[in-house]
Formats: C-alpha cells, sequence, structure tokens
C-alpha cells in the first residue's frame, strides 16, 4: 500500500484511502493469518463511488415580480445517484400553492401576497443534501406586516420602535395604535387611538399616559392598495413619578420671562428645496436655545420637522417642500 498515495493501512487491519477517486474502485478481501497460517480470505467486497449533489442551475439572489402574474424559478443539480429537487418557503408551512415542474423549477402562478419572501431549494441523494435560496418581491400589494416591536417605558409615556416589513411595491406609512389594557373583553382596534408616524420615521413617542396602567400597542403599514395587517400586540406599563419626601417649598416669586416670536419670515423656493428665512425675536429676557420648525397641510395638525435648530441660524433649507 505505500506504493499507492494516500493510501495506508492500520495496525488492526483496516485500509485507510485518504481521497476517493477511480483507483479504489474495484472488489476487495481480506486475509488474516499469524504463525500458524491462516484460516482464508473474507468474502469479497465491492467499492463505489458515489457523488454528492452539486447545482449546476442556481436560482438569483432575488426575483421581482407583479401580484397574479407568474413566476417561474430554476434550480437544477447532478450527483450520483441523481439528486431529488425539493423547495420550501423559509418560515413557512407547505409550498402556499407552488408547485415544481419537470425541471425543478418552482412555478408560482397566480404569484400571491403571501408567496413573498424566503425560498429554499434543496438537492438530496443518499450522500449529501446541499440547498440555496432565493427572495420572492412581491408587487403591486398592500403592505406586509411591520416586525420586532419594542416598547420602551418612559415617564408617563412610551417609545414605540418596529422594523419595517415590504411596502408591497409603494411608498408606506405608518401609525402606533395604543389602548389602556382593561379587565373587560379586549376592544376592537377601531376603539383604540391612533397616531400617525412622521415621514421616514421608525419609532414614535405616545405620551401624556397615564401612570402605573398597562398599555397595549400595536403598528399599522399603509400604502396606496390599504393597509396591511396588524403589528403583534406589545404590552407595557409607563413608568410614574417617584414617591419621595420634597421639603416645603419656598415662598412664590413671580418671574416674567419675555420671549416674543421670531419675525420676517419669508420662503423662497430653490432647486433644492424651499429657503425659510426669519429674524431673531425682537425681545426676549431669558437666553435664546434654539428655534422648532413646524408645519401643516391645509387646516390640518401640525408637525414638528425640526426641534433642534441652533439659536445662531436664522435660515434653514427643506427639501421637498411645496410653498
Amino acid at each position: 500500500f505505500s506504493q499507492l498515495p494516500g493510501w495506508s493501512l492500520r495496525p488492526d487491519g483496516s485500509i485507510v484511502i485518504v481521497t476517493g477517486n477511480d483507483d479504489v474502485l474495484g472488489v476487495y478481501t481480506c486475509t488474516p493469518y499469524n504463525s500458524y497460517g491462516t484460516a482464508g480470505e473474507s468474502r469479497p467486497t465491492r467499492v463505489l463511488l458515489k457523488d454528492p449533489p452539486a447545482f449546476t442551475v442556481r436560482p438569483k439572489e432575488e426575483y421581482f415580480q407583479e401580484v397574479g402574474r407568474e413566476l417561474v424559478i430554476p434550480c437544477a443539480a447532478h450527483g450520483d445517484p441523481p439528486p431529488t429537487i425539493t423547495w420550501l418557503k423559509v418560515g413557512s408551512a407547505g409550498k402556499v400553492g407552488a408547485r415544481v415542474d419537470g425541471n425543478s423549477s418552482l412555478v408560482l402562478r397566480p404569484l400571491l401576497k403571501e408567496q413573498h419572501g424566503l425560498w429554499e431549494c434543496t438537492a438530496t441523494n443518499p450522500v449529501a443534501s446541499v440547498s440555496t435560496t432565493t427572495t420572492v418581491h412581491v408587487l403591486g400589494t398592500s403592505p406586509h406586516a411591520v416586525t420586532n416591536v419594542s416598547v420602551l417605558p418612559l415617564l408617563l409615556a412610551a417609545n414605540i420602535s418596529w422594523e419595517p416589513g415590504f411596502d408591497g411595491g409603494y411608498f408606506q406609512r405608518f401609525s402606533v395604535w395604543y389602548t389602556p389594557l382593561v379587565k373587560h373583553p379586549p376592544r376592537a382596534h377601531h376603539d383604540w387611538t391612533s397616531l400617525s408616524v412622521p415621514v421616514g420615521a421608525q419609532h414614535l413617542l405616545v405620551e401624556n399616559l397615564q401612570p402605573d396602567m398597562s398599555y397595549q400597542f400595536s403598528v399599522l403599514a399603509q400604502n396606496k392598495l390599504g393597509s396591511g395587517p396588524f403589528s403583534q400586540i406589545v404590552t407595557s406599563v409607563p413608568r410614574g413619578f417617584p414617591v419621595t419626601t420634597v421639603p416645603p417649598e419656598p415662598p412664590a416669586m413671580t418671574v416674567h420671562i419675555l420671549l416674543s416670536p421670531p419675525q420676517a419670515l419669508t420662503a423662497n423656493e430653490t432647486l433644492r428645496g424651499v429657503l425659510l428665512r426669519w429674524d431673531p425675536p425682537a425681545q426676549l429676557s431669558v437666553a435664546l436655545s434654539g428655534y422648532a420648525l413646524e408645519l401643516r397641510q391645509d387646516k390640518g395638525g401640525w408637525e414638528v420637522l425640526d426641534r433642534s435648530i441652533p439659536s445662531t441660524k436664522t435660515q434653514v433649507l427643506v427639501p421637498g417642500l411645496i410653498k
């Protein structure tokens, strides 16, 4: 055996072959012997080489297709013996209305919203199993539910954060829904209080909550086609004021703080947005700490665009604003 590279004989009589190739194919027998001779050779055993599956065609990393259309995703492999190809939607039981054609391709026809997500193609034979994945994006649907909703309890408030789901191919906005948790049967979502989330934000501060009362929170995504499902409900209890012994307050003193509004606000359109300019307040009895910028459309509610404009600035550029 020393003449064959990678072959060796162990003290117990076993043959060790480091690399399997065509040289190992054949029929083998083993003959034990000692100082008295041998009782004969063993029954013959045949060595065969089998190949694990290897992909010859892999799906692309991701596919985009309109809902209701057909999507065919190829996947093929070879091996000895030939492998079996199976498809599975990751995180879902079954094939979610999918089928596999004679070429082992995944066929989604018609494409459904619930078929959005990660798909796995697996090639299996008696030697091994290998897998590859692809992501299907289903366009033209309402948004998918947000995930990983978390609630940070604060003093008489709570900070809600989440991870957006797929937007269905359209711009999506979010709203936070909440309600106090009471002992009678749960309230339907239409009885909850809802707050709109500023564009682009993935968190919202909910204020003016009652201390030491349980609240339920949920997040809803919406696009031009409608609303997605509500997120899972998260329960949290806002913190109340700590109970401490407070010394008697000194006699009240009247302090007049004089602060007039900024003056001469102007808005001018530029190629990059609307440039707002103003003059500082004419009268102030305390140091100016900064400015806040709010907007509203028509008679709607006011939204805060920026609450931390430095007191040294007297202009700000707002991109995308309609004058």
